[in-house]
């Protein structure tokens, strides 16, 4: 299902000016819609697992060539899971796609320890994506 018919994965949604794009190096070829996370200092790779993504990659480039990243507004994606509007998400999966972030239930009286990824969060789902390869808005907010 597309929820926004309107765009294509990876396109910025917000205004650009209401939006956060910054440039970074790839560090590896990176695609048009990839969760990117930062593998040195200025330089981004795209996710292909777990990780603490920057932000969502703007445009398709090589590895050694500047890419636009937003890092806060609204872009389009693909789904690697259903993922409920309203609900936290990250990247990624196998095949750079977004993920439901769920809540991690916390005993605050038990005697356990976990471990809460707050940096882990990339957005917010802005529609419905009812299975893996949905597409549809996220907010960024990194």
């Amino acid at each position: 299902m597309d929820a926004w018919p309107d765009s294509n994965v990876g396109d910025l949604i917000s205004p650009r000016e209401e939006s956060v794009v910054l440039s970074f190096k790839a560090g590896a070829a990176i695609s048009k819609g990839d969760p990117v996370y930062l593998i040195d200092r200025d330089t981004v790779a795209p996710a292909t697992a777990p990780t603490n993504c920057i932000g969502i990659a703007l445009e398709n480039v090589s590895e050694g060539e500047y890419v636009p990243v937003c890092v806060l507004g609204v872009v389009k994606v693909v789904a690697g899971a259903a993922i409920s509007m309203g609900q936290a998400v990250y990247g990624a999966d196998a095949s750079r796609r977004i993920l439901p972030l769920t809540d991690q239930d916390v005993n605050e009286g038990g005697a356990s320890t976990y471990t809460i990824y707050y940096a882990r969060k990339l957005g917010i789902a802005l529609d419905n994506f009812a299975a893996p390869g949905d597409t549809g808005r996220i907010l960024v907010v990194k």
